[in-house]
């Protein structure tokens, strides 16, 4: 309980990808525990959504950052 509770302090949105991910893990891991109480469990679910949101948020400007490079790579051509 103390790992999630120390994590909780830092903002999701500051969170690099592999922060992210590596708490994602130990929520989940957590939760798959059981949480002693009903409302630790809501708010690990709910700390658990927000980082996967934020790993979603990483992998998805890294698709673009990709696609925009081999854009440039390839000239810009839609082809």
């Amino acid at each position: 309980m103390d790992a999630v509770t120390a994590s909780n302090d830092s903002p999701v949105d500051s969170l690099s990808f592999e922060a992210a991910r590596d708490e994602l893990v130990r929520v989940v891991a957590e939760l798959e525990q059981g949480s002693p109480t009903l409302e630790h469990s809501l708010a690990l679910w709910e700390r658990g959504e927000a980082l996967a949101a934020r790993c979603e948020e990483w992998l998805l400007g890294a698709k673009c950052r990709l696609d925009a490079a081999r854009d440039a790579a390839s000239g810009g051509d839609d082809a």
